[in-house]
């Protein structure tokens, strides 16, 4: 199999990894937010092939979230998207420019810092559209409420990455669906 092949092969299995975390992993977490961890999926994705990736599977897997499972149509969509996205291609950009351990974990961090102040914003600016409530009413809400799921959502989201990316990689390696030298390995221990 070439390298293309591989890379299609693995980023679709990631995709549906992502889309099926969340469909069935979705968790009661703040009043009437849910957590999902699909955000790990993309995250690790965009570690081992770059922003791009993480950009597509976050895509793709909203779009597909959107047409079965989503309660929040194309407006969720794109709340999804730009989460997804603000998180996991933050984190890849990083990543891809300093291929060490710490540029993984300064990665996540702003990754996560990235989402949480996106989110607040598109929170601020769309919920009061697709959830009809009026601006003020959003506005209390964004303290006591979005912002601590965000925290949390992407606390989880960037532990649970640094945790899972290692055998991830590994698991890939000897399945010889990725190459042997990965920048992040090279710089950890085994």
């Amino acid at each position: 199999m070439n390298n293309k092949t591989k890379k299609l092969t693995v980023t679709g299995m990631l995709c549906a990894l992502a889309y099926v975390a969340a469909a069935v992993g979705r968790i009661p977490l703040v009043l009437f937010l849910k957590y999902d961890p699909k955000d790990i999926i993309i995250a690790i994705s965009g570690l081992i092939f770059g922003p791009l990736t993480s950009f597509l599977i976050a895509f793709i897997v909203s779009l597909a979230e959107m047409i079965t499972i989503s309660e929040n149509g194309v407006i969720g969509c794109f709340m999804n998207i730009i989460s997804s996205c603000s998180f996991a291609c933050t984190a890849a950009f990083i990543y891809n420019r300093k291929h060490r351990l710490s540029g993984a974990v300064g990665g996540l961090f702003c990754g996560w810092s990235c989402q949480v102040v996106v989110m607040i914003l598109w929170n601020y600016l769309i919920t009061p559209f697709y959830m009809g409530y009026p601006r003020e009413a959003v506005v209390e809400l964004l303290i006591p409420v979005f912002l601590p799921f965000n925290l949390i959502k992407g606390g989880l989201n960037a532990a649970i990455t640094m945790l899972l990316y290692k055998p991830v990689v590994t698991a890939l390696r000897r399945s010889h669906l990725i190459e042997n030298s990965m920048p992040f390995d090279r710089h950890t221990p085994n």
